[in-house]
């Protein structure tokens, strides 16, 4: 790989048999962007085979560009590019506050992560890090109009590149990994200089007020909104069963925890309020008493706490490890999948079939698969993919005789059955 300020060159890739294109999470997102805008799934079909068999050459990333030289099924060579819109200034301000606000954010970076909270609190500011429907335009000297095989094994193929590098994400944004780090360091850098020495230093400044006769004479404050409505009953909250003797007194480290969690949560709340578009986003169903549960368990909670939550939810232990490690790939969504056995209904069932067949292409050996439900299972191996109500494909792995989550979905169920947490 050469690189510049502004450019980078990545070698050719091996084949991809046998293997998912994209393991992370943000690999995936880019893919749904490619399948969800592509208006002809035979060509991402060509496309994945294609990639697959290695006819994707160097591939050049730069600002809003990828670039690579695809070779057809006779060997001829098509320069193919993939667009993708940069960043204005104002974006990359509001993405780089973002990220030196929390020094998580800047240790994953560093650690060439991307966790899901950094595309989240970007999208409360009104940057779309991730690209959607729409966002990436195919070029090439095929002359296609849309995605055509030759733009659609680049995605593919950059999809790798991305599961090993988020940077090459933020580069086609606008900005390369040097520049970026060295805005960080400056930006952490004032925020510490900053940072007020005593209480007094912290406190704001006194207002200055307005004379008393210009407020009586400014006209009256516009009426208050409605309010909302009144909740019946407060929720209960998970049980912390077990634990400290009584006799000790309060358990400060199970309170402080719970404290921390609720801020967290508050101040993402309100940072969602804020957002543009706030009033037209649908309400997210409320979280049950088991839910919440496995959520603070997937939090991390120091041992005694989690010893405690375990002991106050009502399941046995390896439930909870379960439903934890479904939350870790997917929140409540991977644990309905955990959890609900339903059966597609005609539209639903024909769409899962379609994908099955197109999974495997070519030479490549499609597995014996047996149906049970929303549940496809691989005949003489420990493996199975589950289909969501949204479409897409969870994978599955038996360990100690029972089905536990392998890896977050996708929309293709060979690389759900290719995750890593899913290798036969």
């Amino acid at each position: 790989m050469s690189r510049t300020e502004s450019e980078r060159t990545f070698a050719a890739l091996p084949p991809a048999r046998g293997r998912g294109f994209a393991r992370t999470w943000w690999g995936q997102a880019w893919l749904k962007a490619l399948e969800d805008t592509a208006l002809d799934g035979e060509q991402l079909r060509r496309g994945r085979k294609q990639a697959r068999d290695g006819a994707v050459g160097a591939v050049c990333v730069r600002p809003g560009r990828v670039t690579a030289v695809v070779r057809d099924r006779d060997h001829t060579p098509y320069r193919s590019d993939v667009l993708l819109r940069e960043f204005r200034d104002a974006e990359w301000d509001r993405l780089l506050e973002v990220v030196a606000d929390r020094s998580g954010h800047i240790a994953a970076l560093l650690d060439r992560d991307m966790p899901p909270q950094l595309a989240e609190d970007a999208a409360v500011v009104g940057v779309e890090l991730l690209p959607g429907i729409g966002d990436l335009e195919p070029e090439c000297g095929c002359e296609a109009w849309d995605h055509c095989p030759h733009t659609a094994a680049l995605c593919y193929q950059l999809a790798r590149l991305l599961d090993e590098d988020p940077y090459v994400l933020l580069l086609m944004r606008g900005r390369g990994e040097r520049e970026l780090l060295d805005e960080l360091q400056v930006r952490s850098a004032a925020r510490a200089a900053h940072l007020p020495r005593t209480a007094e230093d912290a406190a704001p400044p006194a207002p200055e007020g307005v004379p008393a006769r210009e407020a009586f004479a400014a006209p009256g404050p516009p009426p208050l909104p409605a309010p909302p409505p009144a909740v019946a009953a407060p929720g209960r909250p998970p049980a912390l069963a077990g634990g400290t003797d009584p006799a000790e007194g309060l358990d400060v480290a199970a309170l402080e925890f719970l404290a921390a969690d609720a801020a967290v949560r508050a101040q993402r709340l309100l940072a969602e309020a804020l957002a543009p578009g706030h009033a037209t986003t649908p309400v997210p169903a409320a979280l049950t008493v088991w839910q919440d549960t496995v959520r603070l368990t997937a939090a991390g909670p120091p041992a005694p706490i989690a010893a405690r939550l375990a002991t106050g939810c009502g399941r046995d232990r390896t439930d909870l490890a379960r439903a934890v490690r479904a939350w870790e790939h997917g929140g409540a969504a991977a644990l309905t999948v955990l959890e609900e056995e339903w059966t597609p209904g005609p539209e639903a069932l024909a769409r899962a079939r379609a994908q099955l067949a197109a999974a495997w292409e070519g030479d490549e050996r499609a597995p014996r698969l047996r149906a049970t439900a929303n549940r496809w299972t691989v005949v003489g191996a420990d493996l199975q993919v589950r289909y969501g109500h949204d479409g897409r494909w969870w994978p599955y792995r038996r360990e100690r005789g029972r089905w536990w989550p392998a890896g977050p979905a996708g929309p293709d169920p060979a690389a759900a059955l290719a995750m890593p947490g899913s290798d036969g």
